[in-house]
């Protein structure tokens, strides 16, 4: 989700985000929330495998196992929601990235048409009369939002 909404790997970004973490502050946090899903995720993964060595077919567990089931159980649910709120973090963050960008696109409009126009006034060069206009100057053309990223 996260490689698809910025268009790079995940390696990448992992790097982008703890050199530059100011120029895209939602790419940090998705970076944070996804590292955090990795953690919670593994302590799934334990949990599941300890409930699962518990419980398993044909094992009569003894009384003292019950309160390790229980706390197992409790531990895979509790890790289990915390999985879910940190990707639904990452969707918020991408949600938020796309419609910033979505704003943006609005204004990043209007910036190259002000700049385009702003070129055409070059600064008069050195000796040459203030009656007679300054000679235009060709516009290069701006990069995207997307470049800059």
């Amino acid at each position: 989700m996260i490689e698809k909404a910025w268009g790079r790997p995940v390696t990448e970004l992992e790097k982008a985000a703890t050199r530059h973490p100011v120029e895209d502050p939602l790419l940090r946090a998705a970076m944070h929330s996804r590292g955090y899903l990795t953690v919670v995720s593994n302590s799934v993964a334990v949990h599941q495998e300890r409930l699962h060595t518990l419980t398993r077919p044909g094992h009569v567990p003894a009384f003292y196992d019950l309160d390790r089931i229980t706390e197992s159980a409790s531990a895979l649910r509790t890790a289990h929601a915390e999985s879910n709120t940190a990707l639904q973090a990452i969707r918020h963050v991408v949600d938020a990235r796309e419609l910033a960008l979505q704003t943006q696109g609005g204004r990043a409009a209007e910036r190259v048409k002000a700049a385009t126009a702003r070129s055409t006034h070059a600064p008069r060069p050195p000796g040459l009369p203030a009656e007679r206009p300054a000679p235009p100057t060709a516009a290069a053309p701006a990069a995207s939002a997307a470049n800059r990223l």
